[in-house]
């Protein structure tokens, strides 16, 4: 599990547009998107450098927020 920061995230288009760099690069992730804390929870057998580096390409700059297994 992946948490990314995503600031420049601020409406359903954008979440979309990010779900849709993720899968991308995994089609099998399990994406869910926080719009109000910019939040973008991950899980996929990707590496998070590679999803966050494909969150960045799609407009939308990603930090890693956290990696590890995590109740939601």
């Amino acid at each position: 599990m992946y948490m990314f920061r995503v600031e420049k995230m601020s409406c359903g288009g954008c979440a979309g547009r990010v779900t849709k760099a993720i899968r991308q690069v995994d089609s099998a992730a399990q994406v869910d998107v926080d719009l109000q804390s910019k939040q973008v929870r991950v899980t996929s057998a990707a590496d998070a450098p590679v999803l966050a580096a494909a969150i960045t390409q799609a407009g939308y700059p990603a930090q890693i927020a956290a990696v590890g297994n995590a109740e939601k």
